[in-house]
C-alpha cells in the first residue's frame, strides 16, 4: 500500500475526527437565532467551501447583518468548547500515524477548518506533532473540489503529487484531490452517506475505519 508513497495528506473534519456533529448542531442554532431553517441542500451546498466561503455563503444567503469576520467569530466560539473537550479522534487514527511514521511517510493536513480550532483539536486529542506541514483552504483560491490545497501541500512538503496519498470523507473531495494526481481514499463518515457510492468508485480505495485498513496493508 506504501509502495511509491511518501506521504499522507488527512482531511481533519469527519475524515480524522468525528465533528461533522458540531457543524450540523451550529448550522442549526445559529440559523434558528435568526428565525431561519436549514435549507436541506444546505451540506452539499458548503461540503467543499473552505471557512471564510461558508461565511460568505451564510451572509449571501441569509442576509446576515455581520461583516463576514463577525459571523466566523461567532462560529469559532460556538465550537471552541466542543474541540477543545468533544471532538475525538476516529477509532485507529494515531496508531496509523505511528504506522506511517515507522514507514518514513510525511504526514500533512489539508482542512477548510481554522487554525483556533483545528489547534485546540489536534493538541488535545495528542497528535498535533505529527504533522509536517498544515494547509488551509483559505490559503487557495479555490475550494476542496478544486486541486488547488493539495497541490500547495504536497509543495510545502517537497514530494511529488504522485506520491501523495490523500485521505478524505466528502466526494467533492475526493474530487479535487484526484485532480491533483494523487492516490486517494475514502473514509467512511456517517454524515456523507449518499455519497459513499460514488466516492467508492472514484477513489483508489474505501475504508471504514483506520484499524482494519492498517491491519490489511
Amino acid at each position: 500500500m506504501f509502495k511509491n508513497i511518501d506521504a499522507a495528506i488527512f482531511d481533519m473534519d469527519g475524515t480524522i475526527v468525528d465533528s461533522m456533529w458540531v457543524w450540523n448542531k451550529i448550522d442549526t442554532e445559529y440559523l434558528a437565532k435568526h428565525n431561519l431553517d436549514v435549507p436541506p441542500s444546505l451540506n452539499n451546498d458548503i461540503a467543499h467551501l473552505s471557512f471564510n466561503e461558508v461565511a460568505i455563503y451564510f451572509k449571501n444567503s441569509f442576509n446576515l447583518p455581520y461583516t463576514l469576520e463577525e459571523i466566523k467569530e461567532h462560529w469559532n466560539d460556538m465550537a471552541y468548547e466542543a474541540y477543545c473537550n468533544k471532538v475525538k479522534l476516529k477509532p485507529g487514527v494515531k496508531e496509523f500515524f505511528n504506522l506511517l511514521k515507522e514507514n518514513n511517510i510525511k504526514i500533512a493536513l489539508a482542512t477548510s477548518n481554522n487554525t483556533l480550532l483545528l489547534e485546540a483539536c489536534l493538541k488535545a486529542n495528542g497528535i498535533y506533532e505529527y504533522f509536517d506541514t498544515i494547509t488551509l483552504t483559505n490559503e487557495v483560491k479555490r475550494g476542496k473540489d478544486f486541486p488547488d490545497v493539495y497541490l500547495l501541500t504536497a509543495n510545502k512538503l517537497g514530494v511529488s503529487p504522485d506520491k501523495c496519498m490523500v485521505f478524505e470523507d466528502l466526494l467533492p473531495a475526493v474530487q479535487g484531490a484526484k485532480k491533483a494526481g494523487m492516490k486517494v481514499i475514502g473514509v467512511y463518515d456517517e454524515h456523507s452517506l449518499e455519497q459513499h457510492n460514488d466516492m467508492k468508485a472514484l477513489a483508489d480505495d474505501f475504508i471504514l475505519d483506520y484499524i482494519s485498513f492498517s491491519l490489511s496493508i
